[in-house]
């Protein structure tokens, strides 16, 4: 009896790691960043190798730290190890995304990491390029507004002094606002294309 409760509970196991993941599965395994540093060292690499889990945790805690492996230091290193070790991996496995031995420290992935690996990004050419356009568009929002600034600072100034006439110092609230509402359009046209 022992015998067929395991066949049905391997057979179960098996079953559900050959369906696809659930979106809330997917969410679910990708919201921590450590989990994420995991399907990113194993995407990057071969598929049918195995991997030592201290080696995984150096890359994910360099990653983590912004710094080559060469100048992690043994806290680093350690906080990553044991939270690997004592949950990220094991999740992992439980879903089917990789094989993990836990007493010997081996992983390697299966076919259903590949789920996974397109929401991972390791392209930094592409990371760079993403952000790129945002510092383009607020320098030039910054120009923009500036500009705006200044011309009514000096209209501002102009009436104060009394070198403008009195038409332009009732005006002036006005023509600033109008200055700023066409700036703010300007902006937001060039935000939306």
């Amino acid at each position: 009896m022992s015998t067929q409760s395991t066949s049905a509970t391997e057979s179960s196991a098996q079953a559900a790691t050959e369906q696809p993941l659930s979106r809330d599965d997917v969410f679910h395994l990708l919201q921590n960043a450590r989990r994420r540093g995991v399907v990113r060292y194993l995407s990057e690499r071969d598929d049918d190798a195995v991997y030592e889990m201290r080696d995984i945790a150096t890359q994910v805690a360099a990653w983590e730290n912004n710094k080559p492996i060469a100048q992690l230091n043994s806290d680093e290193r350690q906080r990553v190890y044991i939270s690997l070790y004592q949950g990220h991996l094991p999740k992992l496995a439980e879903k089917g995304l990789i094989e993990y031995n836990q007493s010997r420290g081996r992983v390697e992935s299966t076919p259903r990491l590949e789920q996974l690996e397109a929401y991972v990004t390791t392209d930094t050419d592409e990371q760079q390029a993403d952000s790129e356009p945002a510092t383009t568009e607020d320098s030039t929002s910054l120009k923009y507004y500036s500009g705006a600034t200044a011309v009514s600072v000096a209209l501002f100034v102009a009436t104060t002094l009394g070198l403008a006439p009195a038409v332009i110092a009732g005006s002036l609230a006005t023509i600033i606002t109008g200055l700023f509402g066409v700036t703010t359009l300007g902006v937001t046209s060039r935000t939306l294309r």
